[in-house]
């Protein structure tokens, strides 16, 4: 730790490189901690080389540090390790890939969608969905809908928010409003009002159904954000939730969509128990251009 005092890393580094391959695993894990933006290759080759350590906290801390890499060059080093790499390792490379954006990830991270480790498919999936590529909708879309892992299920319908105007995203995002897992409905709702696309209003209505408070709180703010007329009266029914933070998103989705029909439930809402629902009310009132003095 005192090595970090010293500030020049052409001598830091071969220093901290040789305490990461000390037999204390304490050391090794500090060492991988110290390596945390040190962009030279032969830090890299230590943290990559600690992914594979005995010790989950050493290779936590090693994939912590890598995925601080800024250097977009070294995209090449990683690609290198990650042919040979499984596992927490792949997972960790495939992590730190997606924040330098290199094209040449894209190969490999479609690749891994079929990985047997759901970690390493979530990962992939991050760095597809950071490239932004056209051509791999079709497949996250298909993931969205086939993984049997919920939580990869989650990261990849919520990766589908860079998609525009595809007509297998859409069906994907609406399937997935209908998921076994709440998790995966919550995130398909965020995701279909990130979209904006006025098909996702009828299944974001039907949402509203969904035993999930959560969910229901995730549709009604795409809802609002989709300025969804149609919503209305779903929406005025749940401004008398017994959840708050469900009825102070209601008031604010009615206060976005600008419909006057919402004006005396808003009014009514005025004396809810909550100060922040009736903040919200007064707001969406003021918006409508119906708050009383």
């Amino acid at each position: 730790m005192d090595l970090l005092d010293i500030g020049e890393e052409d001598v830091m580094v071969p220093l901290l490189v040789r305490a990461a391959r000390d037999a204390d695993a304490s050391v090794r894990a500090e060492a991988a901690r110290c390596l945390e933006g040190m962009e030279s290759e032969s830090a890299i080759g230590g943290l990559l080389d600690l992914l594979v350590d005995d010790e989950p906290e050493v290779r936590k801390a090693a994939a912590t540090s890598l995925a601080e890499i800024k250097e977009a060059s070294h995209g090449s080093q990683l690609l290198d390790r990650l042919s040979t790499a499984d596992g927490f390792a792949k997972a960790s490379i495939l992590r730190a890939l997606r924040e330098l954006r290199r094209t040449e990830a894209y190969g490999p991270a479609l690749q891994a969608l079929n990985d047997g480790d759901p970690g390493v498919r979530a990962a992939a999936v991050g760095v597809l969905g950071y490239l932004k590529n056209a051509q791999a909708l079709p497949h996250i879309a298909r993931l969205a809908k086939t993984d049997p892992d919920p939580e990869v299920r989650r990261i990849t319908v919520g990766a589908l928010a860079f998609a525009q105007h595809a007509p297998e995203v859409g069906a994907a995002l609406v399937d997935a409003l209908k998921d076994s897992s709440w998790q995966v409905r919550d995130e398909a709702a965020t995701t279909l009002g990130k979209l904006g696309d006025r098909a996702a209003i009828h299944p974001l209505v039907e949402a509203m159904d969904d035993p999930y408070w959560q969910v229901r709180l995730k549709a009604t703010r795409s809802l609002g954000k989709l300025k969804a007329a149609e919503a209305m009266e779903v929406l005025t029914q749940t401004l008398s939730h017994a959840v708050s933070n469900l009825r102070k998103e209601v008031a604010i989705a009615l206060g976005e969509i600008g419909n006057l029909a919402a004006v005396p439930y808003l009014e009514e809402a005025l004396n809810d128990p909550d100060p922040d629902v009736r903040k919200m009310c007064r707001l969406a009132l003021s918006q409508l251009g119906a708050l009383k003095s």
